[in-house]
């Protein structure tokens, strides 16, 4: 699994824009607005909102910035 795999990234359709408009949480203090990128289809924003973690990672890790720590969803109990 790459590095931004375990990011969470929201995708949401917006009429103003008519667009799918991407916000990546965990990276938000680290952005100016609250969108990093779109998309004219659900796919293509997700691509776009992968290349932009891809980006930003790649950035903060060149920096020596730490990552910031993303949100994992806690392990459902097994069912029996």
């Amino acid at each position: 699994m790459s590095e931004s795999q375990r990011y969470s990234m929201v995708i949401h359709w917006s009429d103003e824009d008519q667009a799918y408009l991407v916000t990546l949480p965990e990276w938000q203090d680290r952005l100016i607005g609250p969108a990093v990128t779109h998309g004219d289809t659900y796919e293509q924003a997700a691509r776009h909102g992968r290349e932009v973690l891809d980006m930003l990672i790649e950035d903060a890790l060149a920096s020596g910035e730490p990552l910031p720590e993303p949100n994992v969803h806690p392990t459902a109990p097994a069912r029996t």
